[in-house]
């Protein structure tokens, strides 16, 4: 068949010109060559004849001489024509071969210009190509589908048969057919066979290689003829490497001949559908992951919090509308922490991928379960009641405690996981979705103080979620607070019990109101702990605090021991020591006169890291001091693991020392034991002279409380 590119261009007429002048000065000058050769072979005849004559005897001597002479000029004559004649011809034999040589060099030099240089019509047609090949969101969603537009433009501009893209993927090669038209099944064994063959080949690709071939047939194009033989262009990815999204190259099969110019732009088409599809794909593929990673949790594969939002949304709308009830179970893993530092994070996340396939087969189908944090899920039963929702809350529960965790870890040690939960419906316990969401996570806070282990249900919802909104409210006052600095150190005097005089002091954090009030710490510590400003709450209080005492000293010459707590997440980021450190020398201040002190019961849950943090501190010249000791299990244990400068007794032993033989014996117990160890005692809510008079009697070094000293903004004078 005629080639596409029916014109001649003007490379072609360049070519013919310049060919035939060429041809005709190689004819001009073969005729003069042949003429002069004509000329000097007569010139060389006559001259050799009229020598002979002269060279015969004569009677004449003189004649003679004379005639001899002529004849060797004749000769000489002769020489020189003959000398011309072959100068002539190695001329002629030279510019003949400049000739030729030009006319090589002429015709190579056309073949590379075609090369080069195409026709204004084949780069239209070539943008007119490019032009269908722009990516959307729409399209690479649909990215099969996009390649089939992109064809059926191809073969608009230039018509061909089939095309074949191939893939790498798990199981071998994936090769996508694509007939341009309607073919016969002979045909289309044909271009199966052959397409297959020669893709493994031109990629080269192992020939044992499984083969797998996904066929579509390219619609609005009709019925094509029989294809006897095929011209195939392929173009694999650049080296050995696989492309973008797993492909390997692309292949342009078509039973019309093609010149070097579309040959050429062909194959640039195809460059450029290698990186369009292999990028189709993957971003196709990426795009999949993005959306169901938006709704889904990447480790248990459940629904994330954004569903949940949008799902409890919708049966919020559906169960007014319908005047239905459904519940909501706010779940939460117990000591989940202690599973992750005693057996290791990895067991930590399996322990979350077991705990949803549990809950998800007590779940009826039309439920919803969401993981909504590290390890916090969620439930939305629609159509169910309290009672029911109850029932379901105790089966999920009992089914965790049952299971064997144990299987979850290399050597099946033992692992105890169980869940807290908590229960709040609509519309019997909120009318509205906040609500329901903050009834449900007050519920579950209650079974969590009720030992963990254990479902609670919300009872009394307006009570509780009107002292959650009341907190809620008070954080926003202390950050306010913060952020303009009325956060202001009280200062509650620590008495030495043996000479009665005041050996430190506490600092105590007060808030002072816009209208000039203060509020004690009491009131808005909690709402601190819950919404994350304790960390805040402790830098500024170390600053005022600081600021405070070097205020003191530059008046009176000295600096009293102060005792500063700290919340217990400043154990785990150790970046307070050094901004401790650092205010110590802004403000000339020694470190030994701070003693940070935290509870027992929230300090001491992670003991290597306890152990670091005393190290650093008291690197950096600090001292430490347990507060509340004795109200944890395992006060001893600790007094065994970590050395304290200084142990607060928990006040509730010493408000009811005088009353209480236990309370009076552990008092003495705990007090000669630590003294012993080389830690001081401080007794804490002494409300009376007869308490502080026992605490003198057992020997306790150190005491405070509202009858030794109410919290001042001054040190006591």
């Amino acid at each position: 068949m005629n080639s596409f590119h029916r014109q001649p261009s003007e490379l072609k007429k360049f070519y013919t010109h310049i060919i035939h002048n060429l041809t005709h000065l190689l004819e001009a000058q073969v005729r003069g060559q042949l003429f002069n050769h004509g000329i000097v072979e007569q010139a060389v005849s006559e001259l050799s004849a009229l020598q002979q004559k002269l060279s015969q005897p004569s009677d004449s001597d003189m004649n003679s001489e004379l005639l001899l002479d002529s004849a060797k000029r004749c000769g000489v004559i002769g020489q020189t024509l003959q000398l011309l004649e072959n100068e002539h011809n190695a001329d002629w034999e030279n510019n003949c071969q400049r000739i030729e040589s030009l006319i090589v060099d002429v015709h190579a030099l056309v073949e590379r210009l075609a090369l080069t240089l195409i026709d204004k019509s084949l780069f239209e047609r070539q943008s007119s190509v490019l032009e269908s090949i722009i990516l959307s969101h729409e399209k690479v969603t649909q990215w099969k589908e996009f390649v089939q537009d992109i064809l059926r433009e191809f073969h608009g501009f230039f018509p061909f048969n089939f095309f074949t893209i191939a893939f790498s993927d798990e199981h071998g090669i994936k090769v996508y057919l694509y007939y341009l038209g309607e073919y016969s099944e002979a045909t289309k064994k044909y271009a199966r066979k052959k397409l297959a063959d020669d893709l493994i080949k031109d990629l080269n690709t192992p020939n044992n290689s499984a083969v797998d071939i996904e066929e579509f047939e390219v619609l609005g194009i009709g019925k094509q003829r029989t294809v006897q033989e095929l011209e195939v262009i392929t173009v694999a990815v650049p080296g050995d490497n696989v492309g973008v999204g797993g492909i390997l190259g692309v292949a342009y099969a078509s039973g019309y001949s093609l010149n070097i110019q579309e040959q050429s732009i062909i194959r640039s088409l195809l460059s450029v559908m290698v990186m369009v599809v292999g990028s189709s794909k993957s971003l196709s593929r990426s795009l999949s992951e993005l959306s169901y990673y938006a709704e889904h949790d990447p480790l248990t594969g459940l629904h994330n919090r954004r569903y949940f939002n949008e799902i409890l949304e919708y049966e919020f709308e559906r169960s007014a509308r319908h005047q239905h009830d459904f519940s909501v179970l706010a779940i939460d893993l117990d000591n989940f922490k202690l599973v992750n530092d005693g057996h290791g994070h990895m067991v930590g996340d399996q322990a979350l991928v077991h705990l949803a396939q549990i809950l998800r087969k007590g779940l009826r189908k039309g439920d919803v379960l969401a993981r909504i944090g590290g390890d916090e899920f969620t439930i939305i039963l629609a159509e169910t009641s309290s009672e029911k929702a109850l029932i379901v809350a105790e089966s999920l529960r009992a089914a965790v405690r049952s299971y064997d965790f144990s299987v979850i870890t290399p050597n099946e040690s033992d692992v105890h996981v169980s869940i807290s939960v908590g229960v709040a419906s609509y519309p019997n316990d909120a009318v509205s979705i906040a609500d329901l969401i903050s009834g449900s996570d007050l519920a579950l806070y209650k079974a969590k103080d009720s030992g963990k282990d254990f479902v609670c249900m919300l009872e009394s919802v307006e009570q509780s979620i009107a002292q959650s909104k009341k907190m809620h409210g008070l954080s926003h006052v202390l950050k306010k607070a913060l952020n303009e600095q009325r956060i202001v150190p009280y200062f509650q005097p620590i008495i030495d019990c043996k000479t009665g005089e005041i050996y430190s002091y506490e600092a105590l954090a007060r808030l002072e109101t816009e209208d000039g009030d203060i509020i004690s710490a009491g009131i808005f510590i909690e709402a601190a702990d819950k919404y994350g400003i304790s960390l805040a709450l402790d830098h500024i209080m170390l600053r005022k605090v600081t600021e405070f005492m070097a205020q003191k000293k530059v008046e009176t010459g000295s600096v009293p021991l102060v005792f500063v707590n700290l919340t217990p997440q400043e154990i785990q980021h150790r970046g307070i020591l050094q901004y401790a450190a650092s205010l110590c020398e802004e403000y000339a201040i020694e470190p030994n006169r701070i003693v940070f002190e935290v509870t027992e019961r929230e300090a001491i849950s992670d003991m290597a890291n306890m152990r670091q943090f005393l190290s650093q501190l008291r690197e950096k010249g600090f001292a430490f001091a347990l507060d509340d000791f004795g109200s944890g299990y395992n006060s001893f244990h600790y007094l065994r693991e970590l050395h304290f400068e200084y142990v607060k007794i928990d006040g509730a032993f010493i408000t009811n020392i005088l009353n209480s033989k236990v309370d009076n014996a552990l008092v003495k117990t705990l007090n000669q034991l630590c003294q012993e160890l080389g830690m001081k005692t401080l007794a804490e809510f002494v409300e009376s002279e007869p308490v502080m008079q026992r605490l003198r009697e057992i020997g306790i070094d150190y005491a405070q409380g509202f009858h030794l000293g109410l919290p001042q903004a001054d040190f006591v004078a």
